[in-house]
C-alpha cells in the first residue's frame, strides 16, 4: 500500500462518494451515454478494495439518486440493470470474499421488479460481516431521508418533547453508522444534491474535476492526503 505522506496521518472512518460524470465522460468522446455507465460501473466495483486497504472503515457511494428516475427511460433502464447486477451477484460476491457488509439506503420499496427483494437479501446475507462497510445510497434523497424519519417518528406517537437530534438520527435510513468524515464528488460539480443531507453538516467536502470514469487508484491516496491536511473544526473553533 503507498505511503500517505502529510502532516497528519488521519484516516477518515467514513468516505462518502457521488460518482458524478458518467454521461459527460461518454459525451465528450463521441460514445453512448450506456458506455460511460458501464465504465463507470466497473470503477465503482474497486473502490472498496482500494479505500479499505487503506485503512477506511465505511463507505458510502451515490449510486441513484431520487431525481434520477426523470431521466430518459432507456437510460434509467439500462441504470436499473446495472444497479441489479450489482446487488445480485457483484457486490454479493464481493462481501463474500472480503467479509464486507453490504447496506441499502434510500427508498427501497420503490425500485421496480425484484429488485427490492434483492436489496433486503444481500443486507440480511452480509449483516454480521465486518472488515468494511459499504452503503450504496438508491433512490436515494437527503431531503425524502428525513420526511421519511418524521413520517416514521409520527407513526411511532414520537412526543414532542422527545423530539432531539439524536431522535431524529434513530429514525434515518442508516442510524447506526457515523457521519461521513469527508465526501467527495468527481466531474467538477460543486454541491452535494441531496447526499446525506443530516450527516453531511461537518463532512470535509472534496470536489475533484475529473470525471467518475477517469477515477483511479492515486485518487484514493490524493482524497486521504487531502483530508490529513485539514483542521477539522466542527463548530467549536
Amino acid at each position: 500500500m503507498p505511503e500517505i505522506e502529510s502532516k497528519n496521518s488521519n484516516i477518515p472512518i467514513h468516505v462518502g462518494i457521488i460518482m458524478d460524470g458518467n454521461r459527460r465522460w461518454a459525451k465528450e468522446r463521441n460514445l453512448p451515454t450506456f458506455e460511460g455507465h458501464a465504465i463507470g460501473y466497473e470503477k465503482m466495483k474497486k473502490l472498496p478494495g482500494w479505500f479499505f486497504s487503506r485503512g477506511v472503515k465505511i463507505l458510502s457511494l451515490f449510486a441513484f439518486s431520487a431525481e434520477n428516475w426523470n431521466r430518459q427511460a432507456a437510460e434509467v433502464n439500462y441504470l436499473m440493470k446495472l444497479l441489479e447486477k450489482a446487488v445480485e451477484i457483484n457486490l454479493l460476491e464481493l462481501a463474500k470474499k472480503n467479509n464486507y457488509k453490504i447496506l441499502i439506503s434510500g427508498r427501497i420499496e420503490e425500485l421496480p421488479g425484484d429488485l427490492p427483494a434483492k436489496c433486503l437479501e444481500i443486507m440480511k446475507e452480509t449483516k454480521a460481516n465486518n472488515r468494511g462497510i459499504i452503503n450504496v445510497c438508491l433512490n436515494y434523497g437527503g431531503r425524502a431521508e428525513i420526511v421519511d424519519a418524521m413520517r416514521k417518528m409520527i407513526k411511532n406517537k414520537v412526543e414532542l418533547e422527545q423530539v432531539h437530534e439524536g431522535m431524529i438520527k434513530k429514525y434515518l435510513y442508516q442510524t447506526d453508522l457515523s457521519d461521513p468524515d469527508i465526501i467527495v464528488r468527481t466531474s467538477g460539480e460543486e454541491r452535494l444534491s441531496g447526499f446525506l443531507t443530516w450527516q453531511s453538516v461537518y463532512s470535509e467536502l472534496f470536489f475533484m474535476k475529473k470525471y467518475w470514469p477517469d477515477f483511479e487508484e492515486l485518487d484514493v491516496d490524493v482524497i486521504l492526503r487531502e483530508y490529513a491536511e485539514r483542521k477539522r473544526r466542527h463548530g467549536g473553533d
